[in-house]
């Protein structure tokens, strides 16, 4: 896609929705990342439901310790690999004590070192709690950015590269979050809902559904 063709589609986007906000509910920087460490191959809504209350008793590295991981996996229980994440949970939080002093690092790096934390989760953590311009690719951001030709690449880091070449500001900040929601709502992986895609002519997808 050239470059004057990216900056209107972010435009559009922008358009639509100007202040992006993250569907997952947190309380601080540390929620957060619980909150994202559970949304891996899990819905928003799904983790929305099991923090729910989760989040009303627990806010801090040291209150998840005490409350435990057969008690945190009740509250999870319902969230996909609900075993493993309450592990990982247990265990991010100990060493964001032992390492941080239970502060949540302002480093994508750092913030890989933490259990079931990858790449994806640290640039979602930097964007939303720290304001980087990064680009999380999802699911939904990597069918985006190959399908309309904005960012091709075979692998989620090949498409995170192309979106830090390609996107321009003004729009960097809020870019995987239209990107998310897009794909979410509008560009989805059956039955991409062309007809009132805002951005439909700029897209390069050669079967779009049109009528």
């Amino acid at each position: 896609m050239k470059k004057p063709h990216v900056a209107e589609f972010f435009r559009r986007l922008q358009e639509r929705d100007p202040e992006p906000q993250s569907e997952l509910r947190y309380v601080n920087h540390y929620t957060l990342v619980v909150a994202i460490v559970l949304s891996a191959q899990a819905t928003d809504e799904g983790v929305n439901k099991a923090t729910k209350a989760l989040f009303k008793q627990v806010k801090t590295p040291q209150q998840m310790l005490r409350l435990g991981e057969a008690k945190l996996k009740q509250h999870i229980k319902t969230i996909g690999l609900f075993n493993t994440k309450a592990k990982n949970v247990i265990k991010l939080s100990q060493k964001l004590l032992d390492d941080f002093d239970g502060t949540v690092p302002a480093d994508r790096t750092l913030l890989e070192t933490l259990p079931g934390v990858g790449r994806k989760t640290a640039n979602v953590v930097m964007n939303v709690a720290f304001g980087e311009s990064t680009f999380a690719v999802d699911t939904h951001v990597f069918r985006v950015g190959n399908r309309t030709g904005l960012a091709p690449g075979r692998t989620p880091l090949e498409v995170e590269n192309q979106l830090e070449k390609n996107v321009p500001e003004p729009y960097r900040l809020h870019a995987h979050h239209w990107l998310i929601l897009h794909g979410r709502y509008t560009c989805v992986a059956r039955k991409p809902k062309c007809p009132v895609c805002e951005v439909r002519d700029l897209c390069r997808f050669k079967d779009k559904i049109l009528t």
